[in-house]
């Protein structure tokens, strides 16, 4: 049985120079309507993690997240999932200072940029300020990476830096650990934490 997977994958494989006609054919028999475009499998997991604790099935609704392994890629997928390619809605979340990434990939695949949500950093730095600083080391002490977080404060680099910071720039010294973390931070929040940006997203689909 196929799944939103496949289809994530034959579109990552058309990104790369593969061939359209897999991602074509699984959209219709997947009923895909929107694609949410999002920066790497950190954002990818965080989104998915919110979906799931608000009870939504992507899935059941015809979304797909489609992690696009940079702002970069913006325009190659845009190009190939919007307007001029698949013909589907497309959402997502940007980073403050790659807006202009996403001005002009969505403008040349005549999408509306209305539909993407800017995160001030990224999602990482809205999800520790939503939390708190002491909340997410709380969580990283739980995670077993207490030891780990020392080591990175007596480190000169990262000396004096305001803490959510830190924490921001920890998040991504370890393969995998935004990932996990991703998931973590949201599993946290209450729902008057969610940062405008996630929770406007979540409320576009």
């Amino acid at each position: 049985m196929v799944d939103m997977r496949a289809f994530r994958d034959a579109v990552g494989g058309w990104a790369n120079g593969g061939p359209g006609g897999p991602a074509g054919e699984l959209a219709v028999e997947l009923g895909v309507r929107t694609a949410v475009l999002l920066e790497g499998p950190s954002d990818h997991a965080a989104v998915e993690a919110l979906a799931a604790r608000r009870g939504r099935d992507f899935a059941a609704e015809g979304v797909c997240v489609v992690p696009m392994g940079g702002a970069m890629s913006i325009g190659r997928y845009a190009r190939l999932l919007g307007p001029p390619g698949l013909g589907l809605r497309l959402t997502g979340l940007c980073d403050e200072n790659e807006q202009s990434f996403y001005q002009r990939g969505l403008e040349r695949a005549r999408a509306p940029r209305r539909d993407f949500f800017v995160c001030v950093a990224d999602l990482e730095d809205e999800l520790i300020r939503a939390l708190g600083t002491a909340a997410v080391e709380e969580i990283v002490a739980a995670e077993g990476d207490l030891r780990a977080w020392q080591t990175f404060l007596r480190q000169p680099a990262h000396d004096g830096r305001p803490r959510h910071q830190q924490l921001r720039r920890f998040l991504g010294t370890k393969k995998g650990r935004k990932i996990r973390y991703g998931r973590l931070l949201v599993d946290a929040l209450s729902p008057g934490q969610v940062p405008p940006p996630f929770d406007d997203l979540l409320a576009s689909l």
